[in-house]
This record gives C-alpha cells, sequence and structure tokens, in this order.
C-alpha cells in the first residue's frame, strides 16, 4: 500500500520506499537472527565474534564501527562475551587508553558452529530472489550508501563490515 502522505509525488515516491526498504531490512534481519537465541547470541554478540572470527583481534573502536553499533552499546556486549568466556580484554601495549579485544579458543568453537547454520539462513532469506535480482539488490544498496557517505566494504555475514582493521 502507498503512503498516504499528502506530499509532492517525489516526497511520496521516496516515502513510500523508505517504507518498504525498512519494513523488508526489519523481516530479513529477525528472519536471518532468529537462530542466535538457540545460542544464547545477541545480534550484536554475534557480530562481535563473528567480525573477531574474520579480522582477529580488533580494539573496541573498531568493532564498534565494523559491526555499526555505538561504543557504549559495544561495552556492554563484550563485558557479556567475555563473562561468558567468549572474548577476552587486553590493554594495547603501544597504546594503553585502548582495549583490545580476542576470541578465545571457546569463542572460536562457537562462532564455527553458528557461522554455517546462519550463512545458510541468510541464503534461505533470499532464496526468493534470482541471482540477477540479488545482483540489482546489491547495487541499489550500495548505490543508496554512497550517496549518503555510507561505505563500501564487504559485509561479514552477520552484516558487520569487512575491511582492513
Amino acid at each position: 500500500m502507498p503512503t498516504r502522505y499528502a506530499g509532492s509525488p517525489e516526497e511520496r515516491a521516496a516515502l513510500d520506499a523508505y517504507i518498504k526498504l525498512w519494513r523488508a531490512a526489519h523481516a530479513v534481519e529477525v528472519a536471518a537472527n532468529r537462530h542466535l537465541a538457540d545460542h544464547g547470541l545477541t545480534v550484536s554478540q554475534f557480530g562481535v565474534i563473528e567480525a573477531l572470527y574474520h579480522l582477529g583481534p580488533l580494539s573496541q573502536r573498531q568493532l564498534a564501527d565494523k559491526i555499526l553499533r555505538s561504543s557504549g552499546n559495544l561495552t556492554m556486549v563484550i563485558d557479556n562475551l567475555e563473562r561468558d568466556g567468549l572474548v577476552r580484554r587486553e590493554r594495547n601495549p603501544q597504546d594503553r587508553r585502548v582495549m583490545n579485544v580476542f576470541l578465545t579458543p571457546e569463542g572460536e568453537a562457537l562462532v564455527t558452529r553458528v557461522l554455517p547454520d546462519h550463512v545458510r539462513g541468510i541464503r534461505d532469506v533470499f532464496g526468493g530472489l534470482t541471482p540477477q535480482e540479488l545482483g540489482q539488490l546489491a547495487a541499489l544498496t550500495r548505490k543508496l550508501g554512497r550517496g549518503l557517505g555510507g561505505v563500501d566494504e564487504e559485509m561479514t555475514a552477520s552484516g558487520g563490515r569487512r575491511g582492513g582493521a
């Protein structure tokens, strides 16, 4: 159903596209991450351990940037992961103000166990689209993000940015 906003045709078209994009993104996130609770993980927790698994140790600031979360929220996420023995923190020897986060062997075992099902779930979420439609979706969302000053880096399976640390 198109928007009922009484603005210009351009405003209505933009608002309609925004609503559809937001609803689709929300539905995709819920469907793709539903299984994480079975492993006692939140989306943010999985994002942290997956980023560390793929990229190696990162500072808390780098992690916040990679998984698109605020550093304040991330502190609590890392506290909980550390409590559960999945990550550990160490001060950076070159800059004592910086705290680096490392994946523990238990964290690595968990992410290697969860990741294949996670990727399969994401594949299933997008199963209704043809390869060409997936390409179009990727191109359009990249164009939208770039136009807003977003970053164009490869994404990890959980949606966190993958790139140089």
